[in-house]
């Protein structure tokens, strides 16, 4: 889970490879980008290419940076633009077209557009700290309950207009509760502020800030289905088993994917970090770096991580890029006036 990634692994990443015949490549990227140095070192050794990595903050951060460089970049390639954006990026020509050969590997569930490559998928879910709750007020099991005044005060959630999890976890509620009918998006948070949510900034804020389980004072946070599993993964002393458990009701599926940026310095180097990405030294890295899961099947999990939950919700990108600034208006208006 790759905002979990920010607060167990080494951030600046700009590899010291020496920069051999094989030029440079380089890489913008959130804030929770994070590839083991012998993985970069790996490619490397195979291309004679040194890697730069240049982070930028939240996804969204990221994604509008680009925008507003497009043809123009401070970079050769682009990680982490997801589902939730990447109709923004597509339409302002962002990417040249690339397909890697590998791409044929990748369930055809996970593929968009042919100048943005997938590379791995994971599922915002609301977290809870089993240690607040008990026999006479059991934990949530769906969204509805949390506009139960039982639940008052417990919630926290990133802010949709700067936060990749916080608008994930908007649009999850969009494609649940609808536009129209008798109770609807807007109804459900409505509930929500009646509630005394807390909005956070971001998931850093959000979970090492505010969840309970973390030592705020909250214990429901939106994060990831893989936030448990990383948990047991990093601790110290070891755990057993899991502090913290996953509501499944209302996971949003993300797939984040990478680009060859359009007017990049060095677009050929681009491309073959593209197919590194893909290929399985990176993929089988991905889950005990950024806590989410690789595209590819054939990639071999680490024995700790967790099956990813049997169902989540999804929406079109371009159904998002059509009314994402009006929901995330809407959704200000109405939760944060």
């Amino acid at each position: 889970m790759r905002r979990l990634a920010a607060a167990l692994v080494i951030l600046a990443m700009a590899t010291g490879c020496s920069q051999r015949a094989g030029g440079s490549v380089t890489v913008v990227a959130h804030d929770f980008f994070a590839v083991s140095p012998d993985v970069l070192d790996r490619f490397t050794a195979e291309t004679g290419i040194g890697v730069t990595v240049l982070r930028g903050g939240d996804a969204g951060l990221v994604v509008n940076q680009a925008v507003l460089t497009s043809g123009n970049p401070v970079g050769d390639v682009l990680f982490g633009v997801d589902t939730t954006l990447l109709s923004r990026a597509l339409d302002a020509e962002v990417f040249d077209a690339y397909l890697s050969p590998l791409v044929y590997r990748i369930p055809t569930e996970y593929r968009a557009d042919d100048r943005v490559t997938p590379i791995d998928v994971g599922d915002v879910c609301l977290n809870y700290d089993p240690a607040a709750f008990g026999p006479e007020l059991p934990p949530p099991s769906g969204l509805l309950d949390l506009v139960d005044p039982a639940y008052a005060g417990m919630l926290v959630v990133e802010d949709p207009s700067i936060s990749s999890p916080g608008l994930a976890f908007l649009l999850s509620t969009i494609a649940i509760f609808g536009e129209d009918g008798p109770y609807t998006w807007r109804d459900f948070w409505a509930g929500l502020r009646a509630n005394d949510v807390v909005i956070a900034p971001d998931w850093g804020t959000a979970y090492y800030g505010r969840f309970s389980a973390s030592g705020g004072d909250l214990p429901i946070v939106v994060s990831y289905s893989t936030s448990p599993d990383a948990e047991v993964a990093f601790s110290d002393p070891p755990l057993a088993a899991p502090t913290t458990a996953v509501i499944t009701d209302g996971c949003f599926r993300q797939v984040e994917y990478a680009g060859v940026l359009r007017g990049a310095a060095h677009p050929e180097a681009a491309r073959k970090f593209i197919d590194f990405m893909l290929g399985l030294p990176f993929q089988e890295d991905v889950p005990g770096q950024m806590f989410v899961y690789p595209v590819r099947p054939d990639a071999t999990l680490p024995d700790w991580f967790g099956a990813p939950p049997l169902t989540a919700v999804q929406l079109d990108p371009a159904v998002i890029e059509a009314n994402r600034d009006r929901w995330v208006t809407e959704w200000s208006d109405l939760v944060l006036r």
